[in-house]
């Protein structure tokens, strides 16, 4: 009876460690991570990644647009706000509230249906269509096909930054509007005479991107400014990073996922930029890379 006793008991003190091992396994931190649809994909993909590494932590991503992010962000709402945009280009964002996490870069290029034989258009083509000043392909040296415009939504950050390096200052014809990316793509993809704009990241073979000023939309030419429609991508915090945030904005900007999802699904570590841009729009060189 004493021998069994003693073996019961060694089995109890095994699954009290074993459970105890799998608490800390499993502790059930969570973030929820708004904004951007832009950067939405990698963050999905690094979040779903990092769960994976670290059992019973759940890393929940939304969209909403940069706008939502940042003031989801600012009322405290959300672990972190993600963005397209600098906080201080936000109206009513207290940007010095926040603190900037910046994750990777993004080119922005404009996208029409695949039947659109047009390959390139000027700066000022591009803007005219947009304004509504060129309203048929056969105006750009294409066939006769009437342009489809299709933007993205108030508060996108992908919006804001074609409009600020394509539109310069003007404001683009009323057309109908879509939040969701991918929804974006879907239409184009499905309209004849469609055009849009969307991250490199979401451009698939069932649309075609379009050269601007016969400059390819590569990263390559992102690196250098060639590319003029990026984008930093933000991941603000309120205030200084603490916790499974600042875990998980380390996990993201480590070596690993720079070097493999950031560059797998078509967005640009910072670290290979060859310029920085600031807020206002100014350019440099980067330091060692003149």
């Amino acid at each position: 009876m004493a021998k069994r006793k003693m073996v019961l008991g060694v089995l109890t003190m095994v699954v009290l460690a074993l459970g105890l091992g799998a608490c800390k396994r499993n502790d059930g931190q969570s973030i929820t991570i708004v904004g951007s649809s832009a950067l939405q994909p990698l963050v999905e993909a690094a979040g779903e990644q990092y769960s994976n590494d670290n059992l019973g932590v759940f890393i929940n991503v939304q969209g909403g647009g940069s706008g939502t992010g940042l003031s989801q962000i600012q009322e405290g709402a959300v672990g972190i706000g993600t963005s397209d945009l600098f906080a201080s280009e936000k109206t009513g964002i207290k940007a010095s509230k926040l603190v900037d996490h910046r994750v990777a870069v993004v080119g922005v290029t404009p996208v029409v249906n695949k039947k659109v034989n047009v390959k390139n258009l000027s700066i000022s083509q591009l803007r005219q269509i947009f304004t509504g000043e060129i309203t048929n392909w056969r105006q750009v040296g294409g066939k006769n096909l009437p342009i489809v415009i299709v933007n993205r939504a108030q508060g996108s950050g992908t919006r804001a930054t074609f409009e600020r390096w394509v539109m310069a200052g003007q404001p683009a014809i009323a057309a109908q509007e879509q939040d969701s990316t991918g929804m974006v793509r879907q239409i184009v993809a499905s309209t004849p005479g469609a055009i849009s704009y969307m991250a490199f990241s979401y451009v698939d073979k069932s649309i075609k991107p379009l050269a601007v000023d016969h400059v390819a939309p590569t990263a390559a030419n992102v690196h250098t400014n060639r590319w003029k429609i990026w984008a930093y991508e933000h991941m603000y915090t309120h205030g200084p990073a603490r916790g499974l945030n600042k875990r998980f904005i380390d996990y993201v900007l480590s070596n690993n996922i720079q070097n493999t999802l950031v560059k797998q699904m078509g967005y640009i570590p910072v670290r290979d930029m060859r310029v920085e841009r600031d807020v206002n729009g100014k350019v440099t060189a980067v330091r060692g890379n003149e």
